[in-house]
């Protein structure tokens, strides 16, 4: 592994063996990174096969030559590795936990306040038909009652102008409520679906945005990092390296390293410093809001489910509401009334037939004709995937220190010339400050 390493790493091959080597490397990487940049095309950003197809080999293909031919390429795409555990592969994991919760969260967030809309409109439709059939009751009550009066006025023959029928204006065709109902409930979903799918595009294109952007980003602080390296001896040089240690035993200056010790970080050691430990806190605490917002979003979908299920289920056990119309009716005639008050005689009423009946109804509120979808449970995976991304989020936080520590040594082994440099300037840069002291 080390010879391969070596191969890797070298600017130029020594011999035909390793030019070999070397491309057969670099062969294996555009396989695996071809094959893995298609997928995320097709699979994740959702690009067509065609255009995934097409962009994948064209980019296999200009990495292949980038890194068989350009020895500062190979060291800036083996840096990409590690800077995925920095800030832009923490951005990058992120767009995905957002893309996952949106595409897979709110559609079923959707679909269960449509499966409550029907439920709503079910009930406003049988209820509104329920009671417009509820007329023909006072239809029928009111001539029965009108008919009990007629007669009472024919017994006692009494002038009467008017048929003593009660008039109820009745609308006996309902098409047009529920063609309104009809139409109102298509708007409502077609509204929704409008909501859905704008919400999808938007996330879509503006997941598509961040991963080009950060992939992108990615390239660029590597590049930044490899050049900073190359130009600036003070740069991220702060370690005690084997070439530090080599040096400073061969001028006898060992007590150097010791005595800088609080100022200096071994590479391969587990040491953080204190201003380290608290941005990593600081990162911890940001990251800690991001994931509350995507498990009330979570949450808000377990909600809708649990609402969309009891009302379908309720609405199954609505039982039919009776509805009981009574009217009494007593009439009684009175002889010359007003004589017999005059003259303070005990006044007799003759009582008249009288009129005593129930009507029965029942309201139904729901029907089996009804066309309702069933509530859309949660994807219990979504939570899954997106716990397991954000653990991984959690170690980057804290493993973003060695990641940058892991591109200094990638660096320094792509260019041993200029470490021995870099070496020399913080051994001179030590034996300064401990002659001042």
């Amino acid at each position: 592994a080390a010879d391969l390493w070596s191969v890797y790493s070298k600017p130029v091959p020594e011999n035909g063996r390793e030019l070999w080597t070397l491309f057969l490397q670099c062969s294996c990487v555009t396989v695996v990174i071809g094959g893995l940049f298609y997928n995320w095309m097709f699979a994740s950003l959702e690009y067509s096969w065609h255009l995934s197809t097409a962009m994948a080999i064209s980019f296999s293909l200009l990495l292949l030559l980038s890194l068989f031919l350009v020895h500062p390429a190979r060291c800036v795409f083996s840096m990409i590795m590690p800077t995925l555990g920095t800030k832009q592969g923490r951005k990058l994991l992120l767009s995905t936990c957002i893309m996952i919760v949106v595409v897979n969260v709110t559609p079923n967030i959707i679909s269960n306040i449509k499966t409550i809309l029907q439920v709503i409109k079910c009930i406003c439709k049988n209820s509104s038909e329920s009671l417009l059939n509820s007329t023909a009751l006072l239809e029928t009550a009111s001539w029965e009652f009108g008919d009990a009066i007629q007669e009472n006025v024919h017994s006692v023959n009494i002038y009467r102008p008017m048929n003593g029928h009660f008039q109820f204006s009745l609308l006996k065709n309902s098409s047009l409520i529920y063609q309104q109902m009809h139409l109102a409930g298509e708007k409502i979903g077609r509204d929704f679906l409008a909501v859905e799918v704008l919400v999808k595009d938007t996330v879509r294109v503006g997941n598509k945005l961040v991963a080009g952007f950060s992939m992108l980003y990615l390239s660029f602080e590597s590049t930044w990092y490899l050049k900073n390296y190359l130009t600036n001896l003070r740069f991220d040089n702060f370690y005690i390296t084997k070439k530090l240690e080599r040096l400073a035993v061969d001028r006898k200056a060992a007590h150097l390293l010791v005595g800088s010790s609080k100022n200096l970080i071994r590479p391969t050691g587990l040491k953080l410093s204190r201003e380290e430990v608290m941005l990593c806190l600081v990162q911890a605490m940001l990251l800690t809001v991001a994931l509350m917002l995507m498990l009330v979003v979570m949450a808000m979908d377990h909600f809708a489910f649990s609402v969309a299920d009891t009302a379908v289920k309720k609405a199954a056990q609505f039982s039919t509401v009776p509805v009981a119309l009574s009217i009494k009716y007593n009439a009684k005639i009175g002889i010359l009334p007003f004589l017999l008050k005059l003259l303070q005689l005990p006044q007799e009423e003759l009582p008249l037939q009288n009129f005593e009946r129930s009507y029965h109804h029942y309201l139904i509120f729901s029907s089996a004709h009804c066309r309702i979808s069933p509530a859309t449970p949660p994807n219990p995976s979504v939570l899954l995937v997106v716990g397991l991304l954000f653990c991984i989020l959690y170690a980057i936080i804290f493993l973003e220190t060695y990641a940058h520590r892991l591109c200094r040594k990638i660096a320094g082994s792509f260019f041993e010339s200029w470490e021995e440099k870099r070496a020399l300037y913080l051994y001179k840069k030590l034996s300064r400050k401990h002659k001042e002291e």
